[in-house]
């Protein structure tokens, strides 16, 4: 049966009706009233609404940024909209004769590319989201891990160095500070900084008034740049260090990078692969984990959070 899927993001919020196979078979987006969290509810219940009419819903699931509760109900935190502690499950079920789930949005679009995309012929997968910051997604055995209080998997926030980079977490030296799209940003500041290689990276700052944006940068990773893929490549050392790290620990079939940064595809994977080797635990005593980018981009949200709630809902 099909199942609605909803993903609030900081700016929009994006919905979707989506069949048990992962297809999507009407979609729609609406600006994100952040600042108001009784506009948050009515945005999604309307949307919701008009996704399910005429059309027999079997669950609807909402992802979110922040920490989600282990009942899949509150949301302890969201860091870019106005929710704390917000019991935001039962303000949809007053207005909706539906089942309803809520879940970290990490974890929908993990769960999404496990079940569809690229981890779908693994049982046990770790997916990164590599944005503005690093998210990420644990499935061990067929199952998506959330921990005992509901909000595990946080792994942009191991720590990777100590006493280092300033965390908006508040703690220091998370690999969010190395390994995200922000980081990229600050690596390749430095090396046009230095003149050099980075002579094309100091050259688009200037044009772009100063300062460097995503788009520029991964302009200059995709024709080649040698400036813009050595801050590619630091990067990628970075990430593949903390992967190496969650190898001795969580043991995946594969890595999946999802996000912005990942369009880069190998330019990227083939850093991070050098540096998990490098980096990892008795190499060569057991098989090693294959690396992937994500397949359903920026759909996987909307699938993944469709999905769970329909699972959740034939479970009850």
């Amino acid at each position: 049966m099909h199942a609605i899927g909803i993903d609030i993001g900081g700016t929009k919020i994006a919905g979707a009706l989506v069949t048990e196979e992962g297809e999507i078979l009407a979609e729609e987006r609406r600006p994100t009233p952040a600042g108001d969290a009784s506009a948050i509810v009515d945005t999604v219940v309307a949307m919701i609404e008009r996704l399910s009419d005429g059309t027999e819903v079997s669950a609807a699931g909402v992802a979110a940024a922040g920490f989600i509760d282990a009942a899949q109900s509150t949301v302890y935190y969201a860091p870019n909209i106005s929710w704390r502690n917000e019991p935001f499950r039962a303000r949809l079920q007053e207005k909706l004769d539906l089942d309803i789930t809520i879940d970290n949005d990490a974890n929908a679009a993990g769960w999404a590319e496990f079940r569809f995309g690229a981890g779908r012929l693994y049982s046990d997968m770790t997916m990164l989201t590599i944005g503005t910051g690093v998210g990420g997604a644990i499935v061990t055995e067929d199952r998506l891990f959330r921990g005992g209080f509901g909000a595990g998997a946080e792994i942009g926030h191991l720590r990777v160095v100590p006493d280092g980079l300033p965390c908006g977490c508040g703690a220091r030296g998370c690999i969010e500070q190395y390994g995200s799209g922000r980081a990229l940003l600050r690596m390749a500041n430095a090396i046009a900084d230095v003149g050099g290689i980075g002579l094309a990276l100091a050259d688009a700052r200037q044009k772009d008034g100063g300062t460097l944006t995503g788009d520029r940068v991964g302009e200059l990773i995709a024709g080649g740049d040698p400036g813009a893929l050595q801050a590619l490549r630091e990067l990628g050392g970075w990430l593949g260090a903390a992967c190496a790290s969650l190898a001795a620990v969580l043991d995946p079939q594969v890595f999946v990078f999802g996000g912005g940064v990942a369009i880069a595809g190998d330019l990227l994977l083939d850093p991070v692969r050098e540096s998990f080797l490098a980096h990892l635990p008795a190499r060569g005593y057991h098989p090693e984990p294959k690396f992937a980018t994500a397949e359903l981009v920026n759909n996987a949200g909307v699938v993944g959070a469709a999905d769970l709630a329909r699972l959740h809902a034939e479970r009850r």
